[in-house]
């Protein structure tokens, strides 16, 4: 793999979209071929991970990491976004009756598994189209409920009708929808006003960069740039001599060997597990090979 591949950590500002960020990054490095493995809303601000050149294979190995977030949300009005950009849909003052137990106790209600509609202006898709794309033609977009786990949620801060709060959840989870459905169940409805990510698996936004330094960035190796296995820090490993790596290249399996566990975790000695497995020479990755049969099969190859 080139310098030009690799995991670039980036701080979203707010007023941009996550695609406008993608297009400052493609300037300022030079390179085509760049995504991001999860959407932030224009007026959100946080961690953005973007795959550069050949590591845009990898967006589905990021796809169940947990992400974190910092928000705040309004209770005694709705929105038609579930956000501060919205229009107003409904007003009410039973805020001012609330205390602070209730609240908390509506918050930690919400943790676990469970189902969540999409908001109303989310990139879901409906009848072939995205939900916000009817929405703004006045139509409402008929959602079905999805399956998402809200890791951790907890108050950090209460001055009414504000209320702030930290969440860990599962991919695919809106958090302006999480606040919305606390809202409804302590009565006047909430809408969300400042979000801001600051995590995503084990990525922190304080090791990131801004989008007009991601040249920088990459050009010193700071901490926000990760080549090689270093954008994998989740996913086991294992190290191929000079045959293996032409078998490698051949799309021909190798015998499991010494698979190591991710960085500080136990190694697990049953073997047969179907999670992937890093392959690499000199932390130069070589492929994403799937355990099976007690060989290491490729799925995705990099090396020429």
């Amino acid at each position: 793999m080139t310098t030009e591949a690799g995991l670039l950590l980036v701080d979203k500002p707010a007023g941009a979209t996550s695609h406008d960020i993608v297009l400052r990054m493609r300037r300022k490095l030079g390179v085509r071929r760049i995504g991001h493995t999860g959407t932030l809303d224009p007026f959100a601000t946080g961690l953005l991970l973007s795959l550069v050149g050949s590591f845009t294979r990898l967006a589905d190995l990021y796809h169940g990491l947990p992400k974190f977030y910092d928000a705040t949300m309004v209770l005694g009005r709705e929105t038609d976004t579930d956000d501060l950009t919205g229009k107003t849909v409904s007003e009410d003052a039973g805020w001012r009756k609330l205390d602070g137990g209730a609240i908390r106790a509506s918050f930690a209600a919400r943790e676990g598994a469970g189902r969540q509609v999409p908001s109303s202006y989310s990139a879901r898709r409906t009848g072939g189209e995205r939900a916000y794309a009817l929405a703004r033609r006045g139509e409402r977009p008929e959602l079905e409920a999805r399956d998402v786990t809200i890791h951790e949620i907890a108050v950090t801060d209460l001055n009414l009708p504000r209320v702030r709060f930290r969440a860990s959840v599962s991919t695919g989870t809106y958090v302006r929808a999480l606040a919305r459905d606390i809202g409804r169940d302590l009565g006047p409805g909430a809408h969300l006003t400042a979000l801001r990510r600051t995590a995503i698996g084990p990525f922190r936004v304080d090791d990131a960069t801004s989008p007009d330094a991601a040249r920088e960035a990459v050009a010193t190796a700071s901490g926000a740039w990760r080549p090689g296995v270093a954008a994998l820090p989740w996913v086991r490993r294992r190290a191929l001599d000079g045959g293996e790596r032409d078998e490698i290249r051949h799309g021909r399996s190798v015998e499991r060997g010494d698979v190591l566990p991710p960085p500080g975790r136990a190694r697990d000695s049953a073997g047969g597990s179907t999670n992937p497995v890093a392959l690499y020479a000199s932390d130069e990755l070589f492929a994403i090979a799937e355990e099976r049969d007690g060989r290491l099969h490729p799925k995705k190859v990099f090396a020429a």
